[in-house]
């Protein structure tokens, strides 16, 4: 089985993050994006893993090389276009073949492996496809299945009203990888849109229509990287599950409270550091409070005090300090 995973985007829910690098590359508790999906899915030994990239993809590339080469088959597929999940799959076309696949979305981390999921597909027995689910409350914001007797019965992205509240969680299999390559095909040529895009789930709807065996299987816990918010839970999520503690290499005159990530070449001097703080490499802090917060590489921060907050690559965050003289039953706000 191959692994493709669309990483084209420009991720624009993320800027000004993503201004300078791709979404996958945005740093969270120790690493990319990227690195955390990869490294879940090393005990599924997939025969290949297909990169979909476009948007800044050499800094994509560069970052795989180095890390993950020995580990994985890679290859690269440029999206010159981002028109789409769908499309994006279409690109991936001549490196996938006639192979099973899975497909797993670039800014997704899970909390199980991705050979659990595996595990799971199996146990759907003979189908052309497995999609992973879970509940959602808002159906708006997600592809939507409506389930039959155990099958797949209608797929639906983002609908306005829905009869189901499963939501499409961003990880397929497919068994039946020619069928949908083929309706993938045919809806570029007949510039079948959604929402201005091929959908995924308009090519799986086609499978459906088709008669086609579609399955389902849960996904508990998924961590989505799409936007600052999320961002930053994710990042307190991974944080809470490291069990190794970061070495510090330049350290004086401060606290540090786990669970952090701290990057190798940082410099931490009369602050306190955490809980929750990812720190990248490079970065020099003195006389600073940061938690809950995601610090970008080579970056100074002086004098500050950082809450919720998330700064990127080369940023300079300098604050200065206050002479108070208060008299009594005062209330001040900074």
């Amino acid at each position: 089985m191959k692994v493709v995973i669309p990483a084209a985007g420009a991720g624009k829910r993320l800027f000004p993050h993503t201004f300078t690098k791709p979404k996958p590359m945005v740093y969270i508790a120790g690493k990319p994006i990227i690195g955390h999906i990869l490294d879940r899915m090393k005990d599924l030994e997939p025969e290949e893993v297909i990169l979909v990239v476009g948007y800044k993809k050499e800094q994509i590339m560069s970052y795989m090389d180095k890390n993950y080469s020995d580990i994985f088959n890679m290859k690269y597929v440029s999206q010159d276009e981002q028109l789409g999940l769908a499309h994006s799959v279409y690109t991936a076309r001549d490196e996938i073949g006639n192979s099973e696949i899975m497909i797993a979305l670039g800014d997704m981390i899970f909390k199980a492996g991705y050979s659990d999921f595996y595990r799971q597909y199996l146990k759907n027995g003979d189908c052309s496809a497995s999609i992973g689910v879970r509940e959602v409350e808002d159906t708006t914001k997600y592809g939507i299945v409506e389930l039959e007797s155990g099958r797949i019965k209608r797929l639906e992205e983002k609908p306005q009203e829905s009869k189901s509240n499963l939501g499409i969680a961003g990880v397929y299999f497919i068994k039946e990888t020619p069928v949908l390559l083929s309706i993938i095909e045919k809806m570029i040529h007949n510039n079948i849109r959604t929402r201005s895009e091929f959908q995924l789930t308009d090519a799986l709807q086609e499978m459906v229509n088709r008669n086609l065996k579609l399955k389902t299987f849960p996904v508990s816990s998924w961590y989505d990287c799409g936007h600052s918010e999320s961002l930053l839970e994710t990042n307190r999520v991974l944080l809470d599950e490291k069990e190794d503690i970061d070495h510090i290499h330049r350290i004086k005159d401060s606290v540090i409270i786990q669970p952090v990530a701290v990057g190798d070449n940082v410099t931490i001097l009369n602050s306190v550091i955490g809980p929750h703080a990812s720190i990248a490499s490079d970065s020099y802090i003195d006389n600073s409070i940061i938690s809950n917060s995601v610090i970008g590489s080579r970056t100074h921060i002086s004098k500050v005090n950082l809450h919720d907050s998330i700064v990127g690559d080369d940023a300079n965050v300098l604050g200065k300090y206050n002479s108070l003289n208060i008299g009594d039953l005062s209330s001040i706000e900074f």
